[in-house]
């Protein structure tokens, strides 16, 4: 018996991959974040499957499912939204498993700031001007943030910041990453990407508190920061596919001889 960790993606069911899907469909029990995941993702789920909603249940709850499973000899697949090991929670689901000897297997999903990047349409990374991105978060009710990564210490480093659970707190963040971005640096909200009501708001640090409020968004948004996220910077193409740089795979072509 095994528990499969599954990532589902962002809440687009075709943006599932084939292998959490061939999954879903292959065990007796599915248990799955409702909060996060849509229906259709694990509507794959055999007829006859026990399918739960875990959004209303606590851990030891859904642990209690996964071990009468067990004793059944009966696979478990454990739905959760985007990619399972960005804030998916599974960690002290693991530790039980762990402790318990039940086998367990983690499936990769789409996670949420690539799914807004597609939605954005455009890349997070850009040649002189960003090249890195830090996924983060704001405490709010959660557990408190570990100390050092704070979004003042994020903000030195002028990387793309991809941050969750921060929609009710847009002045904090205005008030920690302007001195390091600017106040006019482009901040894009998207909000339930893939889902059919997704939304995009797109402003600056210092103006889209106001367009969020005026949309009553107060939920399920991932808050993209950084100069990458504007417009045409006049950067310089890619060394990848600069002729002028030969590599491995594309050495300098031989002189013809005459």
């Amino acid at each position: 018996m095994t528990v499969f960790f599954i990532g589902a993606g962002p809440g687009d069911p075709e943006l599932m991959t084939v292998k959490a899907a061939r999954i879903i469909g292959e065990c007796p029990v599915c248990l799955y974040a409702g909060s996060l995941v849509p229906e259709q993702v694990v509507a794959c789920a055999p007829a006859d499957a026990k399918v739960m909603d875990t959004a209303p249940m606590t851990l030891d709850e859904t642990h209690a499912e996964i071990v009468a499973a067990h004793e059944l000899g009966q696979n478990v697949a454990r739905v959760h939204s985007g990619d399972p090991s960005l804030y998916g929670a599974i960690a002290e689901q693991i530790r039980r498993l762990k402790a318990d000897g039940i086998d367990y297997e983690i499936i990769p999903g789409v996670p949420a700031y690539a799914a807004a990047a597609a939605a954005l349409g455009q890349e997070l990374t850009i040649p002189e001007v960003a090249q890195s991105i830090v996924l983060t978060r704001m405490s709010m009710k959660s557990t408190a943030m570990p100390n050092g990564e704070t979004l003042e210490n994020f903000g030195r480093t002028g990387a793309t910041l991809a941050i969750h659970l921060g929609i009710r707190a847009l002045r904090e963040i205005e008030r920690q990453l302007a001195p390091f971005y600017g106040a006019d640096c482009p901040v894009a909200v998207v909000y339930r990407v893939g889902w059919p009501d997704q939304m995009i708001i797109r402003g600056t640090l210092s103006d889209i508190q106001p367009k969020i409020r005026e949309a009553k968004i107060t939920r399920t948004a991932l808050i993209l920061v950084g100069p990458a996220l504007g417009g045409d910077h006049g950067f310089p193409d890619s060394a990848l596919y600069d002729a002028a740089r030969p590599h491995v795979l594309r050495p300098k072509k031989k002189a013809s001889v005459t």
